[in-house]
């Protein structure tokens, strides 16, 4: 996490506790000659509006100017996390169980780096997902220290 990203989730916490909302992610990237300071909110049941969305970001706003923790300029963009929403936090990994969700792995396990099923649990041994390989279901236990990125995903063959 860079400087940036942790100073705004400092300023941007007391914020969405106050409104009982939750921060899923948050990114500062370059994209051509603008940068972009995007937060990623919802609500602990899944599912927020662009109203919400808004006061956020009116607040959020305020106080950036306020503490000016960003020296160059900036748009910032309060959103959803949308359907494929990242699962960083143990938390979102526990309530992902029984979704669909796709794991990328720093390393190959059985010969692959990316994962898609279902996942059937998440505990101290890592994720356990049902995956679909050609014709028959299997089961893939991956390691949690092995897990680079996961995030729920869309099951096109349902």
């Amino acid at each position: 996490m860079s400087k940036v990203t942790q100073e705004v989730e400092m300023l941007v916490a007391p914020i969405l506790e106050e409104q009982d909302l939750e921060l899923v992610d948050i990114e500062f990237v370059k994209e051509g000659r603008d940068w972009f300071l995007r937060v990623f909110i919802d609500t602990p049941g899944g599912g927020i509006d662009i109203e919400q969305c808004a006061a956020v970001s009116e607040q959020l706003s305020v106080r950036l100017d306020e503490t000016d923790p960003i020296p160059q300029n900036y748009f910032l963009e309060v959103s959803s996390p949308g359907a494929e929403r990242p699962l960083k936090k143990e938390q979102d990994m526990e309530r992902a169980v029984g979704q669909y969700v796709h794991i990328r792995t720093y390393e190959q396990i059985d010969g692959r780096k990316e994962f898609e099923g279902y996942l059937l649990s998440y505990g101290e041994e890592g994720a356990e997902l049902e995956m679909k390989v050609k014709t028959r279901k299997v089961k893939v236990l991956i390691p949690k220290d092995k897990i680079a990125f996961a995030r729920l995903a869309i099951d096109f063959s349902a």
